[in-house]
C-alpha cells in the first residue's frame, strides 16, 4: 500500500501538511520490503506518552480528578487529615496547590511533589490490584471532564488515536510509556486506543502478594516514576527492543523521543499545543519549554494542533 500523503482515508483527522507527510512517508519506507529502510515486523516499536499526548492534561492531568475525589472523600471521612496535604487541597478544592506542586518540581523543588506522591500511595494502600481495577473503570463511567463536560473517551485526540489504529495495520507494536500511572491506565487503554494492558508502561505504586488471600495488593509507596531517562530505562526492561518511532509532548519526554532516535530510521514526533481556535484544546508551552526549545535541534517533528489536526477531538 501506498501511503499517497494526499489520500484522504488515511489520518482523515490530519491536515495534508509537511507533519503529515513525513507521518506517511515514514511508516512506508519501515513497512515496504523493497525500501533500503525496511524494517522487520519484530522490529517495529512504536512508544507513546500519554497525557497530553494521546489525550487531553488541562486543566489537569485526569488521574488527578480521580485522586480528588478519593482525597475529598478520605478527608470527610477522617477530618483530621483536612489539615493535611493532598487531602486539604482536594477538600478545600484549592487546585492552585497542585499546579504549585508541580511548577516546583520542574524549578528544582520536590518537597510538594514527595507530599503528593505520598498522596497517591496512600489512595491505593492496602487495595487488590483488582480492587483497584474497579475503582478506576468506575470512574471512567460515571466522570466527566472538566471543562469540556463528556465522558474521558471523548477527550482522546482524534488524530493520534488514528496514527496508533494507522500502526497497527502496519504491524507495529505499540505501548504507552507514561509518567502517568501504569494500573490507572490500563482500564481504559484497550477501548480508548487499541492498546492492551500488558503493552502500558507507566509510574508504579509497590506492590505485595498476600499469600492468605492470593491477591497482589498496593503498598504503601512508590516502586518507580516513570520519567525523563527513566523511560528509555523502562522501555528497555520491559520491550528489550529500542522503538523506532516515539511520540510526546513535554520535558519530561526528551529521553524517550531521543532513544527512538538512536535507531537507523526512526520518527521523533512532539505534540505543540498551540491551538488558540477554540476547538477545545488550550494552548501551552508550559513543562514543553526544553522539549520545544532543542527540538530543532535534535530533529524531533513538531506536530502543531493549530496547524496539523483539522479536529481535536472525536466526533468535533
Amino acid at each position: 500500500m501506498t501511503l499517497s500523503p494526499s489520500l484522504p482515508s488515511v489520518l482523515p483527522s490530519w491536515r495534508d501538511t509537511p507533519t503529515r507527510a513525513a507521518i506517511l512517508a515514514f511508516v512506508e519506507a519501515v513497512t515496504d520490503p523493497a525500501s533500503p529502510d525496511f524494517v522487520p515486523v519484530d522490529a517495529r516499536v512504536a512508544v507513546f506518552d500519554n497525557d497530553g499526548t494521546l489525550w487531553t492534561e488541562k486543566p489537569m492531568p485526569t488521574q488527578l480528578h480521580y485522586l480528588l475525589e478519593q482525597w475529598r472523600l478520605t478527608a470527610a471521612a477522617d477530618p483530621t487529615l483536612a489539615q493535611r496535604q493532598p487531602y486539604k487541597a482536594a477538600a478545600e478544592g484549592d487546585y492552585a496547590w497542585f499546579g504549585a506542586a508541580v511548577d516546583k518540581h520542574y524549578a528544582g523543588d520536590d518537597s510538594d511533589l514527595r507530599v503528593l506522591i505520598g498522596g497517591v500511595a496512600a489512595a491505593s494502600a492496602g487495595a487488590s490490584t483488582e480492587e483497584y481495577a474497579a475503582s478506576v473503570a468506575a470512574f471512567y463511567r460515571e466522570a466527566r471532564h472538566l471543562v469540556l463536560g463528556t465522558p474521558y473517551a471523548q477527550t482522546v485526540f482524534a488524530p493520534m488515536v488514528e496514527l496508533i489504529r494507522m500502526l497497527d495495520e502496519h504491524e507495529f507494536r505499540t505501548y504507552i510509556v507514561s509518567g502517568g500511572e501504569r494500573d490507572f491506565m490500563r482500564p481504559m487503554t484497550s477501548d480508548y486506543y487499541g492498546i492492551p494492558p500488558q503493552r502500558v508502561v507507566g509510574t508504579a505504586m509497590d506492590l505485595e502478594y498476600d499469600e492468605q488471600a492470593n491477591v497482589v495488593r498496593y503498598a504503601p509507596k512508590l516502586d518507580f516514576f516513570d520519567d525523563g531517562p527513566l523511560k528509555p530505562v523502562r522501555i528497555w526492561s520491559r520491550v528489550g527492543r529500542r522503538p523506532i518511532l516515539a511520540g510526546g509532548n513535554s520535558n519530561g519526554d526528551i529521553p524517550m523521543l531521543r532513544f527512538a532516535q538512536g535507531s537507523p530510521r526512526s520518527l521523533a514526533l512532539l505534540v505543540h499545543h498551540d491551538d488558540d481556535t477554540g476547538r477545545g484544546d488550550q494552548p501551552y508551552d508550559k513543562g514543553a519549554e526544553q522539549a520545544l526549545d532543542v527540538a530543532p535541534a535534535h530533529g524531533f517533528t513538531v506536530v502543531s494542533v493549530k496547524d496539523d489536526w483539522d479536529r481535536v477531538f472525536p466526533g468535533a
